[in-house]
This record gives structure tokens, sequence and C-alpha cells, in this order.
């Protein structure tokens, strides 16, 4: 452990990963006298996942959902922040590799998440944009805003190419891309490029499986698919992209879609770093754990979030890779921290499902409750779902700033965000 991070007689706890997960457990272990803590993370802030897609489509700006780690965290006595990339886990010597240097532990907890999937195809991730952090997302934004601007300028048939716009998943994040990729369309584009026709403007949400939203209920899939519909948005099931170039997408059986812009969210992998022992490491790249979060084959190093895979009787695939699980799951290993600093027993972790949602747009958006089991939709939904998300963001400012913003959206249908930013905008991915 580096000099000065910790007095000598408290058990350093090394976390690697700022996101709900690493976070969510350092806060609670916050200033306890028991522990010294070290977070470390290749950015100085968290980001708040969930509204990525709404940075990307100029709802709010990058600051709105990113808070700093120092300032968490700046009237802590016993919580370090580093920021630097691992490099490698060495379990026999208890350390962690960083760019900066070697970090010694006497616990190590990965929350290091997910990463997008493109299930081995290299050609497709040079041409796709993923959307897995703000800058990714600042990526999409001005990319998009780009592709505007110069279709104001094109021919006809680039003009129709450039307005074409492909999302590949029909989960969480794809539904929401695109309702909100159609709100654009329908509200502030045609005001903002009056000599574009918007009516050419082409749509696509792909979807391999049979549904979108898989996890939750048939009503609740039936109702967002006829949202996007009614959205202008092209829902293709039981689809699979084949090949993309950059130019062309080539679906499965031989059809073609011709756009330079698609947005892949259709899976995702755990992030590893180096020296997880591959015995251990699922098919989803995730890593094995005990009920009490521990490595398997390890004493002292955790897995948290979306990067660990425990296994159930009622989730024998694993935990849903959601912000829910990675914070109970965090939750569950800070008590069983306290606990083993007081010589208790340890607790197993129990996952209780509170049930899932997600909006399509303006008074739109589907929800499952757990208990009662029940969906509804529409307004109400959509209103538990702006509530919800306000209150896990981290500071008052950003709620504030975000409820300012979703209210002027709300009554003007335009975006209160929308800059170009020239050094962040990517025409090709190639």
């Amino acid at each position: 452990m580096p000099k000065g991070d910790a007095h000598s007689s408290m058990k350093h706890i090394v976390i690697i990963g700022a996101g709900f997960a690493g976070l969510k457990l350092a806060r609670t272990l916050n200033n306890h006298p028991n522990y010294a803590i070290t977070l470390i993370d290749k950015n100085n802030y968290h980001q708040f996942q969930p509204l990525f897609y709404q940075v990307a489509m100029a709802n709010l700006d990058a600051s709105n959902i990113s808070f700093p780690l120092r300032n968490i965290f700046e009237k802590s006595k016993n919580v370090r922040i580093r920021v630097t990339n691992v490099t490698n886990i060495t379990v026999k010597t208890n350390e962690v590799a960083t760019l900066s240097g070697n970090i010694h532990y006497d616990y190590l907890v990965i929350a290091t998440g997910a990463t997008t999937n493109y299930f081995g195809n290299a050609v497709l991730e040079q041409q796709v944009f993923s959307m897995k952090s703000t800058f990714e997302a600042l990526q999409i934004r001005n990319t998009l805003l780009q592709h505007f601007e110069d279709a104001v300028t094109a021919n006809n048939a680039k003009t129709k190419i450039l307005l074409s716009v492909v999302i590949v998943g029909g989960g969480p994040t794809g539904v929401e891309l695109s309702g909100a990729v159609a709100e654009m369309k329908n509200d502030s584009l045609p005001f903002e490029y009056p000599e574009l026709n918007f009516a050419e403007m082409k749509i696509y949400l792909l979807e391999g499986t049979s549904k979108l939203l898989s996890a939750m209920s048939d009503a609740s899939s039936r109702k967002a698919k006829a949202y996007l519909q009614n959205l202008g948005v092209t829902v293709m099931l039981n689809t699979f992209v084949k090949e993309y170039d950059g130019k062309q997408v080539l679906l499965q059986d031989a059809s073609i879609i011709e756009t330079t812009f698609v947005i892949w969210a259709a899976g995702v992998k755990g992030n590893i770093p180096q020296g997880i022992n591959p015995n251990f490491i699922s098919k989803s790249n995730q890593i094995q754990t005990d009920v009490l979060h521990g490595v398997i084959g390890t004493e002292n190093v955790f897995a948290l979030g979306d990067v660990a895979l425990m296994e159930s009787q009622l989730y024998p695939k694993g935990y849903p890779q959601l912000a829910s699980v990675a914070i109970d799951q965090s939750k569950n290993l800070a008590n069983n921290f306290i606990r083993l600093a007081h010589n208790k027993s340890l607790l197993p972790f129990n996952y209780i499902n509170k049930g899932s949602m997600a909006t399509v747009g303006r008074n739109k958006a589907v929800a499952d409750l757990a208990k009662p089991r029940v969906s509804f939709h529409g307004f109400f939904a959509w209103l538990i779902w702006m509530t919800l998300h306000l209150f896990l963001l981290i500071s008052f400012k950003n709620r504030l700033i975000v409820f300012i913003n979703w209210i002027y959206k709300y009554f003007t249908h335009r975006q209160s965000l929308a800059p170009l930013f020239p050094a962040l905008t990517v025409k090709s991915k190639t």
C-alpha cells in the first residue's frame, strides 16, 4: 500500500471501479475506523449510465450526469482516489498493478462493470458507435448533429443515407435511444433544419429475439413496440446484423439498409482486469462468485455488479446486470465488512426484485412491478421513471439541473442543449 494512504492498523480495501457498485461500497464504508479504502478508476468522476442516452440525444449536458469523485469524498478520512488504469491483479501477493505503480491490499473488490459485446466481430466494432461512457455519448450526439449539417448541402441520395439511423439491440438502451431520436425527428429537428424533409428520415431498431425488452413482461414489450411505431420507428424483430462496412448494414436475410450511422446496443460483457483465473470466468465474461460475493478460488477478492456472476435458484444464469443489483450487492458486502470488523458472521446476498422499467419518450414508459406482479404504462409509468432517476443522481445541484431541463423539454418539445463540438465529432469509425 502506498505510504500515506492509510494507518497501518487499518485493513486496506482496494476497490477497482467507481460505477454504481464501487461508489456505493466506498460511500457506505466512508469514515469507517477499521478500513482504509483506495478507490481506483480511469476517470476522476462517476458516470450515471442510465442517462447516457439523454446526453447522446442533446437533452442533457455531460456534466449533469458526471460527479467528481474527489468532491464526493472531500471530507473523507479513509477514502483515497487513484485515477489510473489497472494493468494486472496478482492474487498470490495481494497486489494490484496500475500505470501509476503497484498497490497492496488486504481485500480487493472488483467492480469494473461491463463493456460492449460485439460477439467477436472486430470489423463491426471499428464501424459502429457504442455508448458505455459520457465520451461515447458525446461522440454519438455530435456525429448525429454533424450528419444533419452535412445533409443540408448534400444531394437527395446522400441526404437519405445521412438521415438514416440504425440502432441494434432492443433492450432498454436501444428502446430509449430509438424513442429519443424519434422525438427529435418529430419535435425539434424540423424547426432547426427547415431545409430538410424529415419525412425521409428513417429510424430502425433491430432486435435479434422475438420481443423488445426481453427481461420485461410481454405486455410491456408489446406496449413499447407500439409506442415506438407510433413515433415512426421501424422495429425489426428476429433480425440479426451480419456485416456492416460503414455504408451498408447487411442483415442475415441478405437485405441491406444504407446508413453511415449505426449505434450498437446489442449486448454487454464483463470488463475483467488481467490476472483473474480464467477457470472462474463465465461464457458471458463475468467472474464467478459465491453468495458472499467472494471470487471463486480466492479468499480476499470480491466482485460486484455487472462483472460478477452469482448464481442462485431463482437466477441460475446470474442476476440481471442492473444498477439496482449492483447497489444492493454493494450494501450487502459493506455490511459484511462491518460485521467482519466486529467478528460477526457474514450474511449471504439475497436480491429482492423490485421490478423494471423503461421510458420510450414524453409521457411514454413501461413498468413491471415484482410485488404485486403488475405491469402498467403511459404517463404514470413515465412519472415514476423520472422520479426514480432524479433521486438516484448524487447531488442536489445535478437533480435540479436535470429536472429543469426535463421540464423545459416537456413544455417546449425542444432540446435545451444541442451545441456541436467539432473536436468530438466523429464522422467515421475508421
